[in-house]
Protein backbone atom coordinates (compact mmCIF):
# COMPACT_ATOMS: atom_id res chain seq x y z
CA UNK A 1 0.00 0.00 0.00
CA UNK A 2 1.29 3.65 -0.76
CA UNK A 3 0.44 6.92 0.17
CA UNK A 4 -1.00 9.67 -2.80
CA UNK A 5 -1.83 13.05 -2.94
CA UNK A 6 -4.40 14.62 -5.70
CA UNK A 7 -4.83 18.05 -5.59
CA UNK A 8 -4.82 21.40 -7.41
CA UNK A 9 -3.78 24.67 -5.48
CA UNK A 10 -3.13 28.61 -5.60
CA UNK A 11 0.00 27.37 -7.34
CA UNK A 12 -1.10 25.48 -10.05
CA UNK A 13 -4.18 27.12 -10.59
CA UNK A 14 -6.77 30.35 -10.36
CA UNK A 15 -9.56 30.74 -7.96
CA UNK A 16 -11.97 30.59 -10.79
CA UNK A 17 -10.66 26.71 -11.13
CA UNK A 18 -10.26 26.29 -7.69
CA UNK A 19 -13.72 27.03 -6.34
CA UNK A 20 -15.21 24.80 -9.05
CA UNK A 21 -13.00 21.49 -6.89
CA UNK A 22 -13.58 22.55 -3.62
CA UNK A 23 -15.62 20.86 -1.08
CA UNK A 24 -18.18 22.52 1.32
CA UNK A 25 -18.98 20.80 4.70
CA UNK A 26 -22.23 19.31 3.68
CA UNK A 27 -19.88 17.56 1.01
CA UNK A 28 -17.37 15.65 2.57
CA UNK A 29 -19.49 12.97 4.23
CA UNK A 30 -19.92 11.85 0.72
CA UNK A 31 -17.21 12.05 -0.87
CA UNK A 32 -15.00 10.40 1.47
CA UNK A 33 -17.43 7.50 1.66
CA UNK A 34 -17.58 7.32 -2.18
CA UNK A 35 -13.60 7.25 -1.76
CA UNK A 36 -13.33 4.72 0.10
CA UNK A 37 -15.56 2.46 -2.28
CA UNK A 38 -13.05 2.93 -4.86
CA UNK A 39 -11.18 -0.24 -6.38
CA UNK A 40 -7.33 0.55 -4.50
CA UNK A 41 -8.38 2.96 -2.50
CA UNK A 42 -8.20 1.75 1.31
CA UNK A 43 -7.84 5.28 3.41
CA UNK A 44 -9.41 8.66 2.74
CA UNK A 45 -8.97 12.53 3.35
CA UNK A 46 -10.00 15.73 1.85
CA UNK A 47 -8.29 19.09 2.81
CA UNK A 48 -10.45 21.71 1.12
CA UNK A 49 -9.74 25.38 2.09
CA UNK A 50 -10.05 28.62 -0.16
CA UNK A 51 -6.09 27.97 -1.42
CA UNK A 52 -6.51 24.27 -2.10
CA UNK A 53 -8.38 20.82 -1.99
CA UNK A 54 -6.29 17.71 -1.34
CA UNK A 55 -6.77 13.79 -1.61
CA UNK A 56 -5.28 12.08 0.85
CA UNK A 57 -5.10 8.35 0.12
CA UNK A 58 -3.80 4.95 1.02
CA UNK A 59 -4.00 3.06 -2.36
CA UNK A 60 -2.99 -0.31 -3.72
CA UNK A 61 -2.30 -0.68 -7.72
CA UNK A 62 -4.62 1.06 -9.74
CA UNK A 63 -5.93 3.88 -6.86
CA UNK A 64 -4.25 6.48 -8.46
CA UNK A 65 -6.60 6.60 -11.46
CA UNK A 66 -9.77 5.66 -9.51
CA UNK A 67 -8.97 8.74 -7.54
CA UNK A 68 -8.80 11.00 -10.45
CA UNK A 69 -11.43 9.72 -12.56
CA UNK A 70 -13.50 9.88 -9.23
CA UNK A 71 -12.57 13.59 -8.39
CA UNK A 72 -13.18 14.66 -12.21
CA UNK A 73 -16.60 13.00 -12.17
CA UNK A 74 -17.75 13.86 -8.90
CA UNK A 75 -17.09 18.16 -10.14
CA UNK A 76 -18.19 17.76 -13.61
CA UNK A 77 -14.69 18.91 -14.24
CA UNK A 78 -13.61 20.33 -17.34
CA UNK A 79 -10.09 19.85 -19.24
CA UNK A 80 -9.06 23.06 -18.02
CA UNK A 81 -9.38 22.06 -14.25
CA UNK A 82 -8.06 18.63 -14.83
CA UNK A 83 -4.53 20.26 -16.28
CA UNK A 84 -4.11 21.80 -13.36
CA UNK A 85 -4.14 18.96 -10.95
CA UNK A 86 -1.06 17.68 -9.22
CA UNK A 87 -0.12 13.74 -8.13
CA UNK A 88 2.52 13.40 -5.87
CA UNK A 89 3.45 9.48 -4.10
CA UNK A 90 5.00 8.53 -1.40
CA UNK A 91 8.07 10.17 -0.27
CA UNK A 92 6.85 13.60 -2.43
CA UNK A 93 3.55 12.83 -0.62
CA UNK A 94 5.24 13.04 2.60
CA UNK A 95 7.06 15.88 2.13
CA UNK A 96 4.54 17.36 0.68
CA UNK A 97 2.18 16.65 3.62
CA UNK A 98 4.41 17.94 6.24
CA UNK A 99 5.13 21.56 4.18
CA UNK A 100 1.62 21.88 3.60
CA UNK A 101 1.11 21.31 7.78
CA UNK A 102 4.28 23.87 8.66
CA UNK A 103 2.72 26.74 6.52
CA UNK A 104 5.83 26.46 3.28
CA UNK A 105 3.35 25.74 1.15
CA UNK A 106 0.70 28.71 1.90
CA UNK A 107 0.47 31.96 -0.22
CA UNK A 108 1.31 33.85 2.94
CA UNK A 109 4.69 31.42 3.85
CA UNK A 110 4.66 30.35 7.13
CA UNK A 111 0.87 31.35 7.95
CA UNK A 112 -0.51 29.04 10.60
CA UNK A 113 -4.58 28.96 9.92
CA UNK A 114 -3.64 25.62 7.54
CA UNK A 115 -2.53 23.76 10.34
CA UNK A 116 -5.80 24.26 12.09
CA UNK A 117 -7.81 23.40 8.50
CA UNK A 118 -5.80 20.39 8.27
CA UNK A 119 -6.68 19.43 12.17
CA UNK A 120 -10.15 19.85 11.27
CA UNK A 121 -9.94 18.11 8.15
CA UNK A 122 -8.15 14.46 9.70
CA UNK A 123 -10.98 15.13 12.50
CA UNK A 124 -13.81 15.06 9.80
CA UNK A 125 -11.80 11.89 8.01
CA UNK A 126 -11.56 10.31 11.24
CA UNK A 127 -15.68 10.67 12.58
CA UNK A 128 -16.51 9.30 8.86
CA UNK A 129 -13.97 6.15 9.74
CA UNK A 130 -11.66 6.47 6.85
CA UNK A 131 -8.55 7.13 8.01
CA UNK A 132 -6.55 3.94 8.77
CA UNK A 133 -2.89 3.38 10.26
CA UNK A 134 -0.99 4.97 7.12
CA UNK A 135 -3.41 8.28 7.58
CA UNK A 136 -3.36 8.46 11.34
CA UNK A 137 0.58 8.16 11.26
CA UNK A 138 1.38 10.11 8.61
CA UNK A 139 -1.32 13.01 10.00
CA UNK A 140 -0.36 12.47 13.67
CA UNK A 141 3.26 12.81 12.57
CA UNK A 142 2.87 16.11 10.32
CA UNK A 143 0.86 17.94 13.24
CA UNK A 144 4.48 16.88 15.58
CA UNK A 145 6.71 18.45 12.72
CA UNK A 146 4.67 21.36 12.23
CA UNK A 147 5.04 22.26 15.91
CA UNK A 148 8.52 21.86 15.96
CA UNK A 149 9.16 24.02 12.84
CA UNK A 150 7.15 26.66 14.66
CA UNK A 151 8.91 26.26 18.04
CA UNK A 152 12.76 26.01 16.70
CA UNK A 153 12.33 28.29 13.78
CA UNK A 154 11.55 32.31 13.17
CA UNK A 155 8.84 30.97 10.41
CA UNK A 156 5.72 32.86 11.95
CA UNK A 157 7.19 35.41 14.26
CA UNK A 158 7.43 38.12 11.83
CA UNK A 159 4.34 39.58 10.58
CA UNK A 160 3.83 39.68 7.08
CA UNK A 161 0.45 41.13 6.10
CA UNK A 162 -0.15 44.98 6.12
CA UNK A 163 -2.85 44.99 9.22
CA UNK A 164 -0.70 42.67 11.47
CA UNK A 165 2.14 44.80 11.09
CA UNK A 166 0.28 47.92 11.65
CA UNK A 167 -0.78 45.72 15.02
CA UNK A 168 2.07 44.68 15.61
CA UNK A 169 3.90 48.30 15.68
CA UNK A 170 0.99 49.13 18.03
CA UNK A 171 1.96 46.71 20.45
CA UNK A 172 5.84 47.87 20.59
CA UNK A 173 4.44 51.38 21.09
CA UNK A 174 1.51 50.55 24.22
CA UNK A 175 2.41 47.59 26.41
CA UNK A 176 -0.81 46.52 26.83
CA UNK A 177 -4.50 46.91 24.65
CA UNK A 178 -6.04 46.46 27.84
CA UNK A 179 -6.37 49.78 28.91
CA UNK A 180 -6.57 51.73 25.07
CA UNK A 181 -9.22 52.15 22.79
CA UNK A 182 -8.57 52.03 18.61
CA UNK A 183 -10.66 54.18 15.90
CA UNK A 184 -10.65 52.27 12.54
CA UNK A 185 -11.35 53.96 9.48
CA UNK A 186 -12.72 52.07 7.01
CA UNK A 187 -15.03 48.64 7.15
CA UNK A 188 -12.69 46.84 4.06
CA UNK A 189 -10.75 43.63 4.29
CA UNK A 190 -7.44 45.58 5.54
CA UNK A 191 -9.81 46.99 8.34
CA UNK A 192 -11.59 43.74 9.02
CA UNK A 193 -8.20 41.55 9.40
CA UNK A 194 -6.91 44.91 12.32
CA UNK A 195 -10.12 44.14 13.83
CA UNK A 196 -9.74 40.96 14.30
CA UNK A 197 -5.94 41.47 15.14
CA UNK A 198 -6.45 44.20 17.61
CA UNK A 199 -9.44 42.34 19.22
CA UNK A 200 -7.34 38.98 19.70
CA UNK A 201 -4.64 41.20 21.68
CA UNK A 202 -6.98 42.26 23.90
CA UNK A 203 -7.92 45.22 22.49
CA UNK A 204 -10.90 46.74 25.04
CA UNK A 205 -12.69 49.03 23.10
CA UNK A 206 -12.56 49.25 19.03
CA UNK A 207 -14.85 52.22 16.89
CA UNK A 208 -15.58 51.49 13.55
CA UNK A 209 -16.22 54.86 11.79
CA UNK A 210 -17.24 54.07 7.81
CA UNK A 211 -19.49 56.00 5.72
CA UNK A 212 -21.86 53.47 5.15
CA UNK A 213 -22.82 52.69 8.92
CA UNK A 214 -24.92 49.74 8.91
CA UNK A 215 -21.40 47.80 7.59
CA UNK A 216 -19.64 49.33 10.46
CA UNK A 217 -21.73 48.08 13.03
CA UNK A 218 -21.90 44.75 11.44
CA UNK A 219 -17.83 44.79 12.14
CA UNK A 220 -17.94 46.07 15.22
CA UNK A 221 -20.27 43.59 16.43
CA UNK A 222 -17.74 40.51 15.72
CA UNK A 223 -15.23 42.31 17.91
CA UNK A 224 -17.56 43.66 20.82
CA UNK A 225 -16.61 47.43 19.15
CA UNK A 226 -19.53 49.99 17.87
CA UNK A 227 -20.10 52.05 14.92
CA UNK A 228 -20.03 55.61 14.18
CA UNK A 229 -20.43 57.58 11.00
CA UNK A 230 -17.45 59.61 8.90
CA UNK A 231 -19.04 63.06 10.47
CA UNK A 232 -18.66 61.47 14.27
CA UNK A 233 -14.47 61.09 13.61
CA UNK A 234 -13.68 64.31 15.35
CA UNK A 235 -15.91 63.97 18.55
CA UNK A 236 -14.16 60.32 19.20
CA UNK A 237 -10.60 61.18 17.92
CA UNK A 238 -9.38 62.73 21.31
CA UNK A 239 -10.19 59.22 22.85
CA UNK A 240 -8.28 56.94 20.29
CA UNK A 241 -4.72 56.02 21.33
CA UNK A 242 -4.75 53.97 18.19
CA UNK A 243 -6.15 55.41 14.64
CA UNK A 244 -5.73 53.05 11.83
CA UNK A 245 -7.18 53.92 8.17
CA UNK A 246 -7.87 52.62 5.16
CA UNK A 247 -10.73 53.86 3.09
CA UNK A 248 -11.10 54.59 -1.10
CA UNK A 249 -11.91 58.23 0.11
CA UNK A 250 -10.39 60.92 -2.43
CA UNK A 251 -10.07 63.15 -0.05
CA UNK A 252 -8.42 63.58 3.16
CA UNK A 253 -10.80 62.71 6.43
CA UNK A 254 -8.30 63.05 9.19
CA UNK A 255 -6.98 66.63 9.31
CA UNK A 256 -4.15 68.22 10.71
CA UNK A 257 -6.51 70.65 12.67
CA UNK A 258 -8.59 67.24 14.17
CA UNK A 259 -5.64 66.04 15.70
CA UNK A 260 -4.47 68.79 17.07
CA UNK A 261 -7.82 69.67 18.97
CA UNK A 262 -7.59 66.06 20.17
CA UNK A 263 -4.27 66.13 21.14
CA UNK A 264 -4.92 69.34 23.62
CA UNK A 265 -8.21 67.08 25.12
CA UNK A 266 -5.49 64.44 25.64
CA UNK A 267 -3.03 66.47 26.91
CA UNK A 268 -0.74 65.46 25.16
CA UNK A 269 -0.89 62.27 25.62
CA UNK A 270 0.86 60.25 22.29
CA UNK A 271 -1.65 58.60 19.25
CA UNK A 272 -0.48 55.91 17.16
CA UNK A 273 -1.83 56.59 13.48
CA UNK A 274 -1.16 54.64 10.61
CA UNK A 275 -2.32 55.65 7.04
CA UNK A 276 -2.50 52.55 5.24
CA UNK A 277 -5.04 54.19 1.91
CA UNK A 278 -3.58 55.69 -1.19
CA UNK A 279 -4.67 58.25 -1.61
CA UNK A 280 -3.89 59.84 2.15
CA UNK A 281 -6.38 59.52 4.75
CA UNK A 282 -4.71 61.66 7.14
CA UNK A 283 -3.20 64.64 6.33
CA UNK A 284 0.96 64.36 5.66
CA UNK A 285 1.24 67.05 7.94
CA UNK A 286 0.22 65.34 10.58
CA UNK A 287 3.52 63.65 10.81
CA UNK A 288 4.69 66.91 11.86
CA UNK A 289 2.75 67.08 15.58
CA UNK A 290 4.67 65.88 18.58
CA UNK A 291 3.09 62.89 20.33
CA UNK A 292 1.52 61.88 17.17
CA UNK A 293 3.42 58.20 15.54
CA UNK A 294 2.38 58.33 11.80
CA UNK A 295 3.13 55.50 9.42
CA UNK A 296 2.01 55.44 5.75
CA UNK A 297 1.05 51.95 3.67
CA UNK A 298 5.08 52.30 2.28
CA UNK A 299 6.36 52.22 6.08
CA UNK A 300 4.81 49.35 6.29
CA UNK A 301 5.50 47.62 3.18
CA UNK A 302 9.19 47.77 4.29
CA UNK A 303 7.71 45.99 7.48
CA UNK A 304 6.79 43.31 5.91
CA UNK A 305 9.50 43.00 3.25
CA UNK A 306 11.92 42.92 5.99
CA UNK A 307 9.80 40.10 7.83
CA UNK A 308 9.33 38.35 4.77
CA UNK A 309 13.03 37.77 4.55
CA UNK A 310 13.29 36.36 8.05
CA UNK A 311 10.33 33.75 6.92
CA UNK A 312 12.10 33.55 4.05
CA UNK A 313 15.61 32.15 5.66
CA UNK A 314 13.46 30.57 8.72
CA UNK A 315 12.05 28.61 5.81
CA UNK A 316 15.10 26.54 4.78
CA UNK A 317 16.13 25.91 8.39
CA UNK A 318 12.25 24.59 8.51
CA UNK A 319 12.95 22.63 5.32
CA UNK A 320 16.08 21.20 6.72
CA UNK A 321 13.84 19.61 9.70
CA UNK A 322 11.52 18.25 7.48
CA UNK A 323 14.13 16.49 5.52
CA UNK A 324 14.89 14.20 8.48
CA UNK A 325 11.54 13.73 9.42
CA UNK A 326 10.55 12.84 6.36
CA UNK A 327 13.58 10.35 6.48
CA UNK A 328 12.66 9.44 9.91
CA UNK A 329 9.08 8.91 9.23
CA UNK A 330 9.73 6.65 6.31
CA UNK A 331 12.14 4.53 8.44
CA UNK A 332 9.58 4.33 10.82
CA UNK A 333 7.12 2.64 8.40
CA UNK A 334 9.32 0.70 6.71
CA UNK A 335 10.00 -0.91 10.11
CA UNK A 336 6.36 -1.90 10.38
CA UNK A 337 6.60 -3.70 7.51
CA UNK A 338 8.87 -6.57 9.54
CA UNK A 339 6.19 -6.66 12.44
CA UNK A 340 4.05 -9.44 11.16
CA UNK A 341 7.41 -11.47 10.69
CA UNK A 342 8.23 -10.79 14.20
CA UNK A 343 4.79 -11.61 15.79
CA UNK A 344 5.13 -14.64 14.07
CA UNK A 345 9.03 -15.65 14.54
CA UNK A 346 7.75 -14.87 18.54
CA UNK A 347 4.84 -16.78 18.21
CA UNK A 348 6.88 -20.15 16.94
CA UNK A 349 9.50 -19.44 19.44
CA UNK A 350 6.95 -19.79 21.66
CA UNK A 351 4.76 -22.83 20.71
CA UNK A 352 8.37 -24.63 20.81
CA UNK A 353 9.32 -23.37 24.17
CA UNK A 354 5.83 -24.46 25.41
CA UNK A 355 6.08 -28.10 23.74
CA UNK A 356 9.53 -28.77 25.25
CA UNK A 357 8.39 -27.20 28.77
CA UNK A 358 5.40 -29.72 29.10
CA UNK A 359 7.90 -32.60 28.06
CA UNK A 360 10.32 -31.86 30.68
CA UNK A 361 7.62 -31.28 33.37
CA UNK A 362 5.89 -34.76 32.94
CA UNK A 363 9.70 -36.22 33.24
CA UNK A 364 9.94 -34.26 36.46
CA UNK A 365 6.42 -35.21 37.77
CA UNK A 366 7.77 -39.40 36.79
CA UNK A 367 10.47 -38.70 39.19
CA UNK A 368 13.77 -37.56 36.69
CA UNK A 369 16.92 -35.60 38.53
CA UNK A 370 16.20 -32.28 37.54
CA UNK A 371 19.65 -32.07 36.11
CA UNK A 372 19.30 -34.77 33.64
CA UNK A 373 16.12 -33.10 32.40
CA UNK A 374 17.32 -29.45 32.89
CA UNK A 375 20.27 -30.52 29.98
CA UNK A 376 17.45 -32.34 27.92
CA UNK A 377 15.17 -29.13 27.93
CA UNK A 378 17.97 -26.91 26.81
CA UNK A 379 19.36 -29.76 24.48
CA UNK A 380 16.16 -30.24 22.56
CA UNK A 381 15.00 -26.57 22.44
CA UNK A 382 18.26 -25.76 20.60
CA UNK A 383 17.39 -28.35 18.33
CA UNK A 384 14.17 -27.21 17.46
CA UNK A 385 14.81 -23.87 17.40
CA UNK A 386 17.41 -23.98 15.19
CA UNK A 387 16.53 -26.97 13.18
CA UNK A 388 14.13 -24.92 10.24
CA UNK A 389 17.07 -22.69 9.93
CA UNK A 390 19.75 -25.26 9.43
CA UNK A 391 17.36 -27.27 7.00
CA UNK A 392 17.25 -23.78 4.54
CA UNK A 393 21.30 -23.43 4.93
CA UNK A 394 22.20 -26.79 3.87
CA UNK A 395 20.26 -26.37 1.18
CA UNK A 396 20.79 -22.61 0.27
CA UNK A 397 24.71 -24.43 -0.05
CA UNK A 398 23.72 -27.05 -2.25
CA UNK A 399 21.62 -24.59 -4.57
CA UNK A 400 24.38 -21.91 -4.46
CA UNK A 401 22.28 -19.39 -2.75
CA UNK A 402 25.03 -17.38 -1.23
CA UNK A 403 22.82 -13.99 -0.17
CA UNK A 404 20.97 -16.06 2.08
CA UNK A 405 24.13 -17.51 3.58
CA UNK A 406 25.66 -14.15 4.41
CA UNK A 407 21.62 -12.85 5.40
CA UNK A 408 21.80 -15.30 7.76
CA UNK A 409 25.58 -14.77 9.40
CA UNK A 410 24.59 -10.84 9.43
CA UNK A 411 21.06 -12.00 11.23
CA UNK A 412 22.42 -14.03 14.13
CA UNK A 413 25.82 -11.77 14.25
CA UNK A 414 28.16 -14.86 12.90
CA UNK A 415 30.32 -12.31 11.59
CA UNK A 416 31.02 -10.90 14.70
CA UNK A 417 34.50 -11.65 16.41
CA UNK A 418 33.84 -13.51 19.87
CA UNK A 419 35.17 -11.96 22.40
Amino acid sequence: MSLTILGINHRTAPVSVREKVAFGPEQLPRALQETLELPGVREALIVSTCNRTELYCAVEDGGDKQIQDWLVGFHGLQEEAMDCLFLLRDHAAIEHTFNVASGLESAILGEPQILGQMKQAYRDAHDAGSTGPLLNGLFQHAFTVAKQVRTDTEIGTSPVSVAYAAVSLARQIFAGFERHSALLIGAGQTIELTARHLHGHGMNRIIIANRNVARARELATSVDGFAISLDEIPAHLSESDIVISSTASPVPLVSRAMVEEALKKRRQKPMFMVDIAVPRDIEESVSELNDVYLYTVDDLQNVVQENMKTRQAAALQAREIIDAEVKRYQMAQRSLDAVPTIQALRHNAEQIRDQVLAHSMRQLGAGKPTEEVLQQLAMQLTNKLIHRPVVELRSAGEDGNTDLIRATRDLFGLNRKPK
